[in-house]
Order: structure tokens, then sequence, then C-alpha cells
């Protein structure tokens, strides 16, 4: 505690925290604007995000212009009613190159999650500190921007980390590799729309509740998309809806999804599968092989099309509905009535 208290004062000397009248000098401000090249109110996103009020009733937009924005994002839970607009999808970049062996100063904790090393000091980052954009708040939504995690393939390398309820993303590209988006909160709702998501292994893993709507899904090696982690108690996990997967030159063996945890809920409907698909299409996390998940996981298609679309060679413990179950697979339905 002695050698974090210093590091604390620095922190607070060399950025010190807004004052109320700072904050309230933009309360009556629909809207923020931030650019890099110091046009805006903000130079960086963050500084925007300081200053909104805590638990609004109305909806604040942030506007970010075109330009490269090197910073941890992190939207705090006690915000609500934001947007994030970008000015232009592949102009505007959220961006940090965070993975989970980076190593860091021990935090002087007696329990950490974080593997230490005790040659040097210090311990690796991990994977669930790794973000780019941390969402914490809810009823927030990204629009027209794209959220980046740069870093080298050195290991899990998260851009977009949620905790929030009711987020929304529309319009935007979603980068990186290993983990690209950890939906972290079981019992949250998400929706995704028109987005490209790009990444390698389990680049879409975790418990939320997640809808996927007219997305460009695209695997940059041979791997698998999503890793749910869907809790026994959830009825929804991943849904993919009018979504088309696609793949980078020469990968040519790509698994729909494997199970995190046991009743991992994953869903691909009315689905373009390019040919990186393979024909069994779910795998049972090789690496922790457990026969008894064949009988809990919730792994679903239908009416999906493309050379990756081969319903009578899947695992025999996936299941493709019915047009009557799939009745039941609606926005309204999986989203408890919001979206």
């Amino acid at each position: 505690m002695k050698r974090i208290l210093p590091i604390i004062l620095l922190a607070l000397f060399v950025f010190p925290p807004l004052s109320s009248d700072a904050r309230g000098k933009y309360d009556n401000t629909d809207t923020l604007v931030v650019a890099r090249d110091g046009s805006g109110e903000f130079r960086t996103v963050s500084e925007a995000v300081e200053v909104c009020r805590a638990f609004m009733e109305y909806t604040k937009v942030i506007y970010v212009k075109k330009g490269i924005y090197k910073e941890k994002l992190v939207v705090p839970s006690w915000l609500t009613n934001i947007e994030i607009i970008g000015e232009d999808r592949d102009e505007t970049i959220i961006t940090f190159d965070d993975h989970a062996n980076v190593k860091i100063p021990k935090i002087g904790l007696e329990s950490t999650s974080l593997l230490q090393d005790p040659k040097d000091g210090l311990q690796t980052m991990g994977t669930f500190r790794t973000f780019t954009v941390k969402v914490e708040g809810c009823h927030i939504t990204f629009r027209n921007l794209t959220i980046e995690n740069n870093a080298p393939r050195k290991g899990q390398a998260v851009a977009l980390h949620t905790e929030g309820d009711c987020l929304r993303f529309v319009n935007c590209r979603i980068l990186g590799n290993q983990d690209t988006i950890y939906t972290g909160m079981a019992n949250t709702r998400l929706y995704f729309e028109d987005c490209y998501i790009e990444g390698t292994t389990d680049f879409i893993f975790g418990p939320s509740t997640a809808w996927f709507e007219h997305c460009t899904i695209h695997s940059k090696i041979n791997s698998y998309v999503t890793a749910a982690s869907t809790p026994k108690d959830v009825q929804y996990g991943y849904i993919f809806n009018n979504c088309t997967l696609t793949a980078a030159e020469g990968v040519d063996k790509v698994f729909l999804g494997r199970p995190w945890r046991a009743y991992a809920y994953t869903l691909f409907m009315n689905c373009d599968l390019g040919k990186h698909i393979v024909p069994e299409g779910w795998q049972n996390w090789k690496d922790y092989h457990d026969p008894a998940q064949e009988g809990t996981v919730r792994y679903l298609e239908y009416n999906n099309r493309g050379e990756g679309a081969k319903p009578q060679q899947r695992v025999a413990w996936s299941k493709q509905l019915s047009k009557k179950e799939i009745k039941e697979i609606t926005i309204e339905n999986v989203l408890n009535g919001w979206k």
C-alpha cells in the first residue's frame, strides 16, 4: 500500500479530477465535439465522457471527428443515455495495443488474478484488462466508428469489453485478433447492427445475450468464431441473423463455436456461411474436452446458406431448428422488449 499511494497522488497531480463546476458547464449541451486536431471542445473521447452527468434521463451525443484516438476508454457504470458517434466509420478510430502477456508492476494486493513472475517483480496483464473500450454504463450507443486493439499476436487482446445493459453498436468496425469482443456480464442485452467484426480465436466470447443483425464476421486464421459462456438459467446467448461469415485468403477450417462453459448458447440463422466453415460446424473445446457438455450446449442453426452451410454434416449434438421453433426467436423475445 505504501508503494501505491505515491503513484495515486502523482496521478491526481498530473491528471486532476474535473471539478463539479467544470462538469456542470456542459450539463445543458446536447452535443460534445471531440477532435484530435484541437478543433473541438475535447481532444480525447475520455475527456468528453468525463464531463457527462451521472444517470442522465436525456440523451447526450459525443460527436467524434475523424482521427486516431489512442486511449483506453471506460464508460463508467453511472453514465446512461450517451451516444458516441463517429464522423466516419473507417477514419474515426479508437485504438490501443494491450495484450494479455504485457508485463506490468505488481499491484501490491495479496489476492490477484494476474500471473506473477517473482524473477522480475512484474506480472502479466491478463485477458480482462486488455480492452481498448470498456462499457460499464447502460443505454449506451456507439455508432459509425472503429474500435480496435492493434496489439501484436502475443495473446488475448480485447478491443471491446461490455458490462452494461442495453448497449447498441451500429455501423461500427470492431477489430482485433484473439478475443476481440468480450461480452462480460450475464443477463445484459447487446445489439450489433451493420457491424464488421474480425478476429482470430474465440473472437466473440462471454455470457451476455447479444443479437447480431446484418453483420460481417471475418476470420483471420483457422480457429473458432465464438466461445459463449451462457449461464444455465439464461434463455438466449448469441444470435446471428442475416450475417455474412467471411475469411482471409487461405483460411479454410473455422468452427462456428466452442463452449467456454457447459450451457453455451449460439444460433446462426439466415446467414451466409463461407466455405471456410468446416462441415461439422462446432467443436467441444478440444483442450478441455468434457463429453457431458455435448448434452448441455445449445448450438443451433436455421436456414443458413453458402458453401459452409451443411446441416446434414453437423455434429450430432447441434440442432437445426424447425419453422415452428424459429418463430419464437425474435428480437423482442430475445432482448426482452428492448432494442
